[in-house]
């Protein structure tokens, strides 16, 4: 026995107790502050699937806690900011299916407000590509959301698992799709 608390046995190492506690705490420390580092990422994608801020805030714990049971999967093979993206993403693409029969519910201080002297402003043209997205599916939502984010077309195949050249047609579809209702809004 080694006095670090390694046995070794057949050329097998064996971790005690105390070390596997170690590892364990330091893995979660690793796993908290990467999700700190990243959590405007989350906030996106939260942002861009649910409507309220509590399903907002839920929709953040079910990726962080489907991030935690991925997280000893991750293997390194691409940046963690794209796994990272993977995993929300899927959370919450998987979430709406599940969630399509369930009726929408709306917090009332985030119901509009008729008003008559309703001026148009300069977020306008903001709100009309935001109510537009929102009228996107799911997957066409995320690759939005990648482009606005300024993700290289490489990233959005790597996070998406879209071949480039279907891609790259899906990409052009969006965008005719977001002018035509960009334009039908005015």
């Amino acid at each position: 026995m080694f006095s670090d608390g390694f046995v070794t046995n057949d050329r097998k190492l064996r971790l005690t107790g105390k070390t596997i506690s170690l590892v364990k705490e330091t893995t979660e420390l690793q796993f908290e502050k990467a999700i700190k580092t990243h959590e405007r990422l989350l906030f996106k994608v939260c942002w861009m699937y649910a409507r309220t801020q509590t399903d907002r805030d839920d929709l953040y714990q079910e990726i962080v806690l489907q991030l935690w049971h991925s997280y000893p999967r991750f293997r390194g093979d691409a940046q963690f900011s794209t796994w990272l993206y993977r995993v929300a993403l899927n959370t919450a693409i998987s979430g709406k299916r599940r969630q399509k029969d369930l009726t929408v519910s709306y917090e009332p201080d985030k119901l509009p407000v008729l008003s008559e002297t309703l001026l148009p402003d300069e977020s306008d043209e903001l709100n009309r590509l935001y109510a537009a997205i929102s009228r996107l599916n799911e997957i066409e939502k995320a690759l939005v959301m990648l482009y606005l984010d300024d993700h290289s077309y490489d990233e959005m195949e790597s996070i998406m698992g879209i071949s480039s050249g279907a891609l790259r047609v899906k990409m052009n579809r969006i965008k005719e799709k977001l002018r035509q209702l960009t334009k039908n809004n005015d």
